[in-house]
């Protein structure tokens, strides 16, 4: 779509179509993750060079976005877009083979289209091959917009103050006037208000409460936190060597120039950059200052190294412009947290001010975060949210392998050298994440509705069980015991192919409203284009999905192969944005309830998945969500099994399936479902 040397000027191939840190078979043996991913060998982890993403200077990245900007109205006509709708190029990533993903954000009538972005994949030679939106919604949808607001911004306004309010934010006033904006990451196209009141939230975090109002009721359709809550003798990570500058000043001048500040206890502004009369920094105890600063210094280094040498990726924008650190935040802070509205890192001095949350994960947390907001920039929210904080946690313990610091070694826990609970135990595990008593280990339907910190379990889970598999191991002296919600073993391929597999979702696949399905198809999809789709790798990320109770494996495993089985092959047609429509199967010769892991599998052939809610209905009419509707869901077909708890339920009688086609523009057919008891 862009004009380059080995590129045509437009296409004419067919189209395929910020948050804290905290919350207010088995098999066992040694590890497969190698510390350290400073090899040629580990830096490809045996994928296809041709698929890695190339290593642009800024410069290189900036004419990509420069030939992006110059044919985006090319594009947009491409794509069949309204007069009315323009594209804004936010990202450009390019593959060593030539393949380019652009990354685009929309206007419609000069309005910021929230939920309208998208990724374009493009050739070598120009042809599109795939294009990922965060919503399904047609230009003609967008036309019927009124652009014209029925409510007053002081409307919008005083329900954003109230919300701040209810979550014990200090302010009184929204930072900015209520903006205009087309709300689109729910699905149909509609006017409304985004206020962002600003202050600080209740445990004194600074606060970026992003409320949307609809134009036309002033009902409330969705809020997000903006915040997302880095020779040194360090607290945690031992005796460093720190990039430094000038005589002397904690002024990383080979990264970016990221500067680390003391605040002093301070709670706004940058405070003083950290100076020195020598080039050592700290002794390694909290009750001397620039030991915090060592640690965050140090962190943000080895953050910044890890993604430039294994992604690809110069700086947290692509850009080569480091951000910047802040330590001895306020006073008793048991926190830390990202804003890309600072472009920068803030960390706590922790309780009594004796334990500050600097230590190498959590900084490679935070500094994720601004890789998350500037790549697919999923929303702070529900499914999307919880993948959001996942991604830290994955790249957080990805950094820290990569590290290979004798006195923090990589480990699948987070946090376990900032003692936040105050017994010695880590913030958060993968293995198994409902060890920390809140988070989820698998996906259920509800698990958008809880906080993300905790929604994150289930991705976390998944990133485990594809690095290492399940059941029992010890990695680096830590033990690890990690079970599959099917039962089924999972043979995990090495946190090196794993982490390529999710960056390559997270910056090409991946958009503002991916949920945990679009998770599995946007993995599969960089799987397939790393390693091959008939590879061991493809299977295994299969596998660890299903594992944590999304989408299927290949092949069809069962836990209890043993297992009675009722099915219906009748195919019954979807009605476009119509009635629901069942199939039913007819359960005999079962004694008792129905188990707590009752398969049901369903069989859809569709042009839009995401527009399908599905659910099972018990011989009772009791429901159980299979599948919501809408909100990132964009692939076609559902072949997949789900789990129900289904142990409240007779099982002999009438169960139905259920489905329903929620928006218009798609058809498809249910081609049969089964019950495995």
């Amino acid at each position: 779509m862009r004009s380059t040397p080995s590129r045509r000027a437009t296409a004419t191939g067919a189209l395929i179509a910020a948050a804290a840190l905290l919350a207010v078979g088995v098999q066992a043996g040694t590890a497969t993750a190698t510390p350290g991913n400073t090899t040629a060998a580990a830096a490809t982890a045996g994928a296809k060079f041709g698929a890695l993403a190339k290593q642009l200077t800024p410069s290189q990245r900036a004419e990509l976005i420069r030939e992006a900007d110059a044919t985006k109205a090319a594009t947009a006509k491409e794509l069949g877009l309204g007069s009315q709708e323009k594209l804004v190029v936010r990202d450009v990533v390019q593959d060593n083979d030539g393949t380019t993903h652009t990354r685009y954000e929309r206007t419609f009538a000069g309005l910021p289209v929230l939920g309208g972005d998208l990724v374009v994949k493009e050739s070598k030679s120009g042809a599109t091959q795939a294009v990922t939106k965060a919503s399904k919604v047609t230009s003609g949808q967008l036309k019927a917009v009124d652009t014209k607001a029925d409510v007053a911004p002081a409307v919008a306004e005083k329900q954003a103050l109230e919300l701040a309010k209810a979550d014990g934010s200090k302010k009184t006033e929204a930072d900015r006037a209520p903006r205009k904006v087309v709300w689109m990451a729910q699905g149909t196209p509609q006017l409304a208000y985004e206020t962002v009141v600003g202050g600080l939230q209740e445990d004194g975090t600074p606060n970026e409460l992003h409320v949307i109002t609809d134009a036309a009721t002033g009902a409330k359709l969705y809020e997000w936190q903006g915040v997302v809550n880095g020779v040194g003798n360090t607290q945690f990570s031992g005796q460093v060597t720190l990039g430094t500058s000038g005589s002397y000043t904690l002024t990383d001048a080979g990264r970016g120039n990221h500067k680390t500040y003391n605040l002093n206890h301070g709670s706004s502004g940058t405070g003083t950059l950290f100076s020195n009369t020598t080039d050592v920094w700290g002794n390694g105890t909290p009750q001397n200052a620039e030991t915090a600063g060592a640690d965050a210094h140090y962190g943000a280094a080895e953050t910044w190294d890890y993604y430039k040498n294994v992604h690809g990726r110069t700086g947290i924008r692509g850009d080569g412009v480091g951000a910047y650190s802040r330590v001895h935040y306020g006073n008793n802070y048991v926190n830390a947290f990202w804003q890309d509205s600072c472009f920068c890192m803030t960390y706590g001095d922790g309780s009594g001010n004796a334990n500050p949350l600097t230590a190498l994960d959590v900084a490679a947390h935070e500094m994720s975060h601004g890789v998350t907001a500037n790549t697919a920039g999923l929303i702070y929210s529900g499914e999307s949210g919880g993948l959001n904080e996942a991604t830290s946690d994955i790249f957080a313990t990805a950094v820290e392998f990569y590290a290979n610091n004798a006195s923090d070694k990589g480990d699948y826990l987070i946090g376990e050298k900032i003692d936040i609970n105050g017994d010695g135990t880590p913030l958060r595990y993968m293995d198994k994440p409902s060890k920390d008593g809140a988070s989820k280990d698998s996906w259920y339907s509800g698990i958008g509705n809880i906080d993300v910190h905790y929604s994150s379990g289930p991705a976390n889970h998944f990133f485990y069980l594809l690095s290492e598999g399940s059941g029992k191991k010890t990695i680096n002296g830590v033990d690890y015991d990690s079970p599959t919600s099917d039962g089924l073993p999972v043979t995990g391929i090495g946190i090196n192919k794993a982490e390529k597999i999710w960056f390559k979702a997270l910056s090409t696949k991946f958009t503002s409203t991916t949920n945990y399905a679009a998770a599995r198809t946007g993995t599969l999809a960089a799987a397939g284009e790393l390693y091959g789709t008939t590879s061991a790798e493809y299977k295994a990320v299969a596998d660890a999905w299903a594992a944590i109770n999304v989408g299927s494996r290949p092949g069809g495993g069962e836990p209890n192969p043993g297992g009675k089985v009722f099915e219906s092959t009748a195919k019954i047609a979807i009605p476009d944005r119509g009635a629901a429509v069942t199939t039913s199967v007819n359960v005999t010769g079962i004694t008792g309830n129905a188990p707590s892991t009752l398969k049901v599998g369903v069989d859809i052939t569709h042009t839009y998945r995401g527009d399908l809610a599905i659910d099972l209905v018990a011989p009772d009419g009791s429901t159980y969500r299979l599948k919501n509707a809408g909100l990132g869901d964009s692939a076609d077909n559902v072949v997949e099994t789900y789990t129900v708890d289904a142990s409240s339920e007779v099982a002999n009688g009438t169960w139905k399936l259920k489905v329903q086609d929620m928006y218009s523009g798609d058809k498809g057919t249910i081609n049969g479902f089964k019950l495995t008891f």
